[in-house]
């Protein structure tokens, strides 16, 4: 009887992915100085392990590939071969080519032929010589960048004087990059005798044409005596973001892929990033995909996750025990009140029925808060599996920006949900990518500020109060306050004159679009998108806060909550209706003394709160709801802290705290300002969760208030 290997196929897909990952970490911490015989043990046990499994499944490719990195690694280990940058770098773009190969194959896709000879070949110009390798399936084909038909000596490039035949397809988010096409063209006119001809296959009827995309393509003809690689540098800044082929001209048409434009959406343009993390496109090789084959996203590692999102996470045998044994004190609990009610029904009940009645739903109250948090924790990952990116990240940025670089990691065991987890990885790379780019100097800058060539790029996670914590810190130029008050003066952020502190002129970088560098790259631009970065986190319920000092670096903190599931509320009345307040956002309650009260032109109150004055939000009026009593004198004030803005709330009651279960508003109904979702209460009526920052920020007239009045009487807000 034959086995049907294709139930396996799943988890040796993911066993790959983890090894890729242990691969890459590895490889990141070889150094010429400093041979680890273990690491170099861990990397060879990988690829053999890959190996021998994508040989059982029959996954050819992958094992031909593998076979050249585990021969490598082999003479690595024996002392045959050294470990240097150029090996390094081989092998983590071969990493990149087997992860991408992998997901293609996980996802039912084809992989691309092309792609791994060219990483195959990589590689074999590494190897010693006479080092007798014998290739899995067909011989090592040659470069994706080699012709058919040429006699071009293995691991050479072109000859000089050589006519280059060029691809340039770029995609249609190019421009809101920041990079202009024009500039390319006229680099690339620098360097030898070019002719153009451009490609408007794409472009679409004049009525539906947007101006924010990019439609035409190029195909250029290019007499020059510089190699490859100096034309490749041209491209370095859309690297991403088009199709790019570059070919020494042998005749034929150049064989691009025709990319399909995304739609465009009515409205919100506004919400484009100019220097987004993750834009689509192919894997800059140098080679267009099969045809007929789906496009994918590159797997370029500066834009990725090293592994992709898993749909199921590992969960530790203590975790499992604890919740087996949970489930059966639930079980002994229920026995128990089943018991008491088989008493009453019989009429058996005696004074004692109540006491252990009340005692058995303590009990059962108890085991169900526990029950509950230990489901929790199942969902609680630690945020390594977010940080292991980043050392990959910060190693090729850096050799790309030309500066030496330190990445220190503390608190990677900080567990959080697994779902804040998935969410928060695009803004951190956005965060440390701004911070790698216009945050740390060069070498030559450091040294004439009198610091040590290499900077370094601090990521901290920790728990504090209830939530998690994340800190992104370097010791680079810090933020030109300076700079950032001229701009908002010049966009009429603020009136001239208008003296602001330190942190509130920081807080300007958040501001859409906003930006002081002189050219933006298509890595980052400090503020460029970070409202997005802002934004992003603020739908997690989290806030992001700056810190800076000019000359010494910059702190960005990230606070966010630990789940996005179950929150510790307080419940606060006003009028007929409850509301809830994440615990975590007040810090105090107090009842209102009137000769503390002050007002502002008439309109804007104050309450003096020992050395400050805090902005009075009367509830009622924001959501428009009859209170108890409009005299502040008569209600509470709670005072409240979002996104570093102190406020109190007037309400008429505080009516206890409880752990509640967050319901999506936005799901259900839709997206609502000053409420972040909903609730049901123990007797069964519904509770709207107040958005603390959205809340300020209509009371200082940023948004409209909620009228209810707008709405049908059964859908009131407030209701």
């Amino acid at each position: 009887m034959s086995i049907d290997l294709s139930q396996f196929h799943q988890t040796f897909f993911e066993e790959s992915l983890e090894g890729l990952e242990t691969m890459e970490t590895g490889l990141l911490n070889l150094s010429p100085e400093e041979l680890k015989t273990e690491t170099v043990n861990t990397l060879f046990r990988v690829a053999h392990s890959i190996k021998g499994g994508s040989a059982m499944f029959g996954f050819s490719a992958i094992t031909s590939l593998t076979h050249v990195m585990e021969t490598l690694l082999d003479h690595v280990r024996a002392g045959r071969a050294g470990i240097d940058r150029l090996l390094v770098d081989a092998l983590l773009a071969a990493v990149d080519c087997l992860r991408e190969t992998v997901l293609a194959m996980k996802d039912g896709g084809g992989h691309d032929d092309r792609h791994i000879a060219a990483s195959e070949a990589q590689l074999q110009r590494l190897l010693p010589a006479h080092s007798g390798i014998e290739v899995f399936g067909a011989p090592v084909r040659k470069s994706i960048d080699e012709p058919e038909g040429t006699d071009q000596p293995e691991g050479k490039d072109v000859a000089v004087g050589a006519t280059w035949r060029i691809g340039f397809r770029p995609f249609p988010n190019l421009f809101k990059t920041g990079n202009d096409p024009l500039r390319l063209l006229r680099a690339l006119a620098g360097v030898g005798k070019l002719a153009v001809s451009a490609d408007i296959s794409r472009l679409p009827a004049f009525g539906d044409l947007d101006p924010e995309c990019c439609y035409l393509g190029w195909d250029l003809t290019l007499d020059s005596d510089v190699g490859r690689e100096a034309i490749g540098e041209v491209f370095e800044w859309v690297e991403g973001n088009c199709d790019l082929v570059i070919t020494p001209s042998s005749g034929g048409p150049i064989p691009l892929p025709e990319p399909v434009l995304p739609e465009v959406p009515e409205a919100d343009h506004h919400e484009s990033v100019l220097d987004d993390p993750h834009p689509s496109g192919h894997a800059q090789h140098g080679e267009p995909p099969r045809p007929g084959s789906e496009r994918r996203q590159p797997q370029n590692p500066l834009q990725q996750s090293p592994g992709a999102e898993a749909s199921s996470i590992r969960v530790s045998i203590q975790k499992i025990d604890a919740l087996i044994n949970l489930v059966g004190e639930l079980v002994i609990t229920q026995s128990m009140l089943s018991q008491c009610g088989q008493d009453l029904s019989s009429q058996k009940a005696d004074n004692s029925i109540g006491g252990r009645l009340r005692d058995g739903l303590a009990q059962l109250a108890r085991n169900t808060r526990e029950l509950q948090e230990s489901v929790l924790g199942i969902r609680m990952v630690p945020i390594s599996f977010s940080f292991n990116r980043f050392p990959r990240l910060v190693r090729d940025l850096g050799h790309r920006l030309r500066k030496n670089v330190e990445l220190r990691v503390s608190g990677e065991n900080t567990e959080l949900d697994k779902t804040v987890m998935e969410k928060i990885g695009d803004p951190l790379v956005h965060l440390i990518r701004n911070a790698l780019d216009h945050g740390i100097e060069t070498p030559e800058e450091r040294r004439a500020a009198g610091k040590p060539d290499t900077g370094v790029l601090h990521l901290n996670a920790y728990h504090s109060g209830g939530r998690i914590l994340i800190e992104i810190a370097d010791d680079g130029a810090g933020i030109d306050s300076r700079k950032i008050l001229a701009r908002a003066r010049a966009r009429g952020l603020i009136a001239e004159g208008d003296p602001l502190p330190e942190d509130r002129i920081h807080d300007l970088i958040f501001q859409p679009g906003f930006s002081t560098a002189a050219e933006v790259t298509d890595i980052s631009g400090r503020g460029v998108g970070l409202d997005v970065v802002r934004r992003n986190i603020k739908d997690l319920g989290g806030v992001v806060e700056v810190r800076s000092r000019a000359g010494q670096g910059s702190t960005f903190l990230i606070k966010l909550p630990l789940t996005l599931a179950i929150l510790d509320g307080q419940l606060i009345r006003v009028g007929e209706h409850v509301y809830v307040i994440p615990l975590v956002s007040i810090i105090e309650s107090l009842q209102v003394r009137k000769d503390r009260v002050s007002s502002i032109a008439g309109t804007a109150e104050l309450y003096q709160l020992r050395n400050e004055y805090l902005p009075i939000v009367r509830l009622y009026e924001v959501l428009n709801v009859v209170p108890d009593n409009r005299r502040l004198d008569a209600g509470l004030l709670v005072v409240v802290e979002g996104d570093g803005q102190k406020a109190g709330i007037h309400v008429d009651d505080l009516l206890g705290q409880q752990q509640i279960v967050i319901k999506s508003l936005e799901t259900n109904y839709r997206r609502v300002t000053g409420i972040s979702g909903a609730t049901i209460l123990a007797d069964g009526t519904v509770a709207l969760i107040l958005d603390i920052q959205g809340l300020i920020a209509m009371s200082r007239g940023r948004s409209p208030p909620l009228r209810s009045a707008s709405l049908p009487d059964e859908q009131r807000i407030a209701a």
